[in-house]
């Protein structure tokens, strides 16, 4: 039996995604696995770029964009392995990583849900897990990442700093996630009342919430090309994660939620 599902969601990000199905196929995982790509009604060629060029790769045409949660479910749900990775299509998979995430769980029966060290182009890091979501929380998170983005150093340094550490954390990013599908199952799969953004936390949250951890393993590192694909560009991008946003509250932090909504209305009103 395959071990390992790798699931990639695609909507225009054809050139993107050739390079991350290419780096999976040159130097292949060695744990017995499938790749799926599940498109979300791309215009831009993907689904003929996969059946073209990448023959061994599983393609389902959604048909529409179902959005992040439910197109993954799509795939977990057709297929029948110990293991999935969630994968975005603008990441390039580094020969040997992908073996490595699954050996931290082989090695950690505790541990549901392993994320790697997620690195640009660059080499610059991504500060790609947190803590809990809290207002507070998110400040800080939201502070540093804007200084970082700015050019500021310290903030560099500091993002620098804290991806170095392996450490158990409250959610690791759904650009690179690897989860036992047992985990998965118990809570459900991923909520699909999340469009994109925050799916990957709330996923997170109730995998904890049952009593399982969930590891930031910085020895293994995956590039992010940091939002090129579709879905990651444009307004739309935006109005997603205000909705997704305001979801998570509601669900996670409903006292919170009615001064969130407030504040996203003064925001586009301003």
């Amino acid at each position: 039996m395959t071990r390992l599902t790798i699931v990639i969601v695609a909507f225009n990000a054809r050139e993107d995604l050739a390079g991350t199905l290419g780096s999976l196929t040159t130097a292949p995982p060695s744990t017995s696995h499938e790749i799926v790509v599940v498109d979300n009604a791309s215009t831009d060629g993907a689904p003929e770029l996969v059946r073209g060029r990448f023959p061994g790769v599983a393609l389902v045409e959604a048909g529409e964009n179902l959005g992040f949660a439910r197109a993954n479910n799509l795939a977990i749900r057709r297929s029948a392995s110990e293991l999935v990775l969630l994968l975005n299509p603008d990441t390039i998979v580094p020969a040997g990583a992908v073996d490595q995430l699954v050996a931290c769980l082989d090695s950690a029966p505790g541990v549901a849900v392993v994320g790697p060290r997620i690195v640009d182009a660059t080499g610059r890091a991504e500060l790609s897990w947190g803590d809990r979501v809290t207002p507070w929380s998110e400040r800080r998170r939201k502070t540093l990442v804007h200084r970082d983005q700015a050019g500021d150093p310290a903030a560099a340094t500091a993002i620098d700093r804290d991806t170095r550490a392996a450490r158990d954390v409250a959610w690791v990013t759904g650009a690179c996630l690897l989860v036992r599908r047992s985990d998965a199952e118990l809570v459900g799969l991923l909520d699909e009342r999340y469009f994109l953004y925050m799916e990957d936390v709330d996923f997170c949250d109730a995998i904890r919430a049952r009593g399982r951890r969930i590891r930031f393993e910085p020895s293994v590192e995956v590039v992010h090309l940091r939002g090129r694909s579709g879905p990651a560009s444009g307004g739309g991008a935006e109005r997603a994660w205000q909705a997704s946003h305001l979801a998570y509250y509601r669900k996670h932090l409903p006292l919170w939620a009615p001064l969130l909504a407030l504040y996203q209305r003064l925001r586009v009103a301003g």
